[in-house]
């Protein structure tokens, strides 16, 4: 018999990710109750049968009095990334079974990732608005021997999903690349074909750091302004993890003076004040969180979804379960 299952999320996410061909790939695996739970109250009669919750972003808090109210719920399978916002420490001492999409959530902004760093290594963008601004063209064979993608270094700071999926995807490319993450051996790092090297070289030998650790106490304000001091000259800072792991004045300080240049696709707030510095700058490039999964790719965190809520159906373990014991360093 098919597991009892609810849709936990906001209607929103609801909308976005949970469309009709994903409904009836749910409907394949499990018994869905209709309607999506935006919030748990008023809940009592799909909680008090549902064994799987699937849920998205702007699930409410799974909390005791929800659990209290959910006797029969034993795994949660999640269609973005982070469970940190509703799967509570009561979860865990339920037993309840937890897993994420956000190994398929990786693979966008790991994409985005290595072509912001193949556009930076050509100077894409800024060779384009000047060519607009021109409308002539300087000969190419006087272009500088600064500018292009042979032999570049790229720092990877963090092996998370997505430290690892840039990893692998940078393999066909001329590039020299560097990891620092603390949880990582100097062998593991060899195996995934990078040098690993501690904190400060990772700035100083690079000339793209990407910056992909979680946002947590210890990662806040990592990318220090003596970190960002230590660039060298028309090095490129890249930003997909959180804003507030990077040091945002130093930065546009270090940007406005011409020596480094970045590629924000968060901040701190996540939209900034519109007096902020960073704006102003013509070495830095802000996209709108725009990275992470969008548009067609939400297909992929539902299929995965999908995916484990058979396997679990089945009684197979997750592909892709969320461990307690790794939660305080990932995001």
């Amino acid at each position: 018999m098919s597991p009892r299952a609810a849709l936990a999320m906001s209607r929103d996410a609801a909308e976005a990710v949970i469309d009709a061909r994903a409904l009836a790939a749910f409907g394949e695996v499990c018994s869905l109750a209709p309607g999506v739970l935006d919030s748990f109250e008023n809940a009592h009669e799909v909680l008090a049968d549902v064994e799987v919750l699937i849920t998205g972003w702007g699930c409410p808090k799974l909390d005791e009095n929800v659990l209290a109210a959910a006797p029969r719920l034993r795994a949660v399978v999640h269609t973005a990334g982070s469970v940190h916002a509703h799967v509570t420490e009561a979860c865990w001492e339920r037993g309840i079974e937890v897993a994420s999409a956000a190994a398929a959530n990786a693979l966008p902004v790991a994409e985005y990732t290595v072509a912001m760093i193949l556009l930076t290594g050509k100077r894409v963008l800024e060779r384009a608005r000047d060519y607009r601004v021109e409308r002539s063209r300087a000969a190419s064979l006087r272009t500088p021997l600064s500018v292009g993608n042979f032999g570049r270094t790229v720092g990877i700071l963090s092996a998370s999903l997505i430290g690892r999926r840039v990893i692998e995807l940078l393999r066909p490319y001329d590039f020299r690349v560097l990891l620092h993450d603390p949880y990582v051996s100097a062998d593991e790092a060899a195996a995934l074909g990078v040098e690993s090297v501690g904190l400060d070289a990772l700035f100083t030998r690079s000339d793209v750091v990407s910056v992909h650790t979680p946002l947590l106490p210890a990662t806040r304000g990592l990318v220090s302004r003596e970190l960002i001091g230590s660039m060298c000259d028309d090095a490129v800072l890249i930003n997909t993890a959180r804003g507030a792991i990077v040091d945002q004045y130093a930065l546009a300080e270090a940007a406005a003076d011409g020596r480094i240049r970045a590629v924000l696709d968060v901040t701190d707030p996540e939209v900034l004040p519109a007096s902020h510095p960073l704006w102003d700058s013509d070495n830095i490039l802000i996209t709108p969180h725009l990275a992470g999964s969008q548009g067609n790719e939400w297909q992929r965190l539902a299929d995965l979804a999908v995916a484990e809520v058979g396997r679990w159906a089945a009684g197979e373990p997750f592909a892709h379960p969320v461990r307690r014991e790794s939660l305080d360093r990932t995001a």
